[in-house]
């Protein structure tokens, strides 16, 4: 009875210090853990990093951060943790495969939401959709058409290609091509065409507006338009620049011609005889 007794003391006395130690480990890892991720978390922060990226990766933090201390507590009571690490591997992999399309536009997003090529606001091309950006999210990116369609683009292809960002500058150049006909006063259509964009208030001063012959067409001469707007003002002054063009030819007797072909028709009596 005594050798059991001092049997069980022994086995207390020395498992006690082994859980005692593993439950030091525990306490001890999960304040570390904790203060780790809140150091993260405050890093991030200040970094201007998006608020849902920074809970993301917080979260992992803390995990790994987790897994690792659990593993050092049962090192400490004896427990062998190499085939626990090899299962938690082959698991780590398997899911990995199995989300690897996931995965990709995961880092995707990471990448679009620290560089920040765009924003929640701008006016995008990107993946071969163009709308304004509602959401840039972890896996994929909300944008809204013109025509108030919601398009979901994953983060893997919108930023695997190139990305126009309309607004980022805040200015944006108008493209436009006037054509006159061949008899008409070449400088007083570009006269006429100045005065119409120094009348909009809303075209920029600076850079200056450029009026030049651009073309020597089939059936018109061709005028480069070319005047910067703000880009909230870009569809506006495009369609009231090119009706007031319109109109100010007509008025002013400027011709706009349109593509057109003569025809000669001979009499069969008339064609040359070989």
């Amino acid at each position: 009875m005594e050798d059991l007794i001092v049997k069980l003391q022994e086995w207390t006395v020395l498992y006690g210090l082994k859980v005692g130690a593993a439950i030091l480990i525990l306490i001890l890892g999960r304040f570390a853990a904790l203060a780790i991720r809140s150091f993260v978390e405050r890093m991030l922060t200040k970094s201007r990093v998006d608020v849902t990226l920074v809970s993301f990766l917080t979260s992992v933090t803390y995990v790994a951060l987790m897994a690792f201390v659990v593993i050092a507590a049962l090192s400490k009571l004896g427990i062998q943790t190499a085939s626990f690490i090899a299962v938690l591997g082959a698991a780590g992999l398997a899911i990995g495969l199995a989300l690897q399309g996931s995965l990709s536009n995961f880092a995707a997003g990471t990448l679009l939401i620290i560089f920040k090529p765009f924003k929640v606001g701008d006016y995008i091309e990107a993946a071969g959709t163009t709308g304004t950006v509602k959401e840039v999210g972890i896996f994929t990116t909300e944008l809204r058409t013109p025509d108030n369609k919601k398009v979901i683009v994953p983060n893997a292809k919108a930023s695997g290609d190139n990305i126009v960002n309309y607004t980022a500058t805040g200015q944006r150049r108008i493209d436009m091509i006037a054509g006159v006909s061949y008899s008409d006063d070449l400088d007083k259509a570009r006269e006429i065409l100045n005065s119409i964009l120094a009348e909009d208030k809303r075209i920029l001063e600076e850079p200056a507006p450029f009026v030049a012959v651009l073309q020597l067409a089939d059936s018109s001469v061709n005028f480069a338009v070319r005047p910067w707007v703000k880009t909230s003002d870009y569809f506006a002054v495009l369609c009231d620049i090119q009706e007031k063009i319109k109109k100010r030819f007509d008025a002013e007797g400027i011709t706009i011609p349109f593509p057109q072909r003569d025809m000669h028709l001979h009499r069969g009596e008339d064609l040359p005889v070989n």
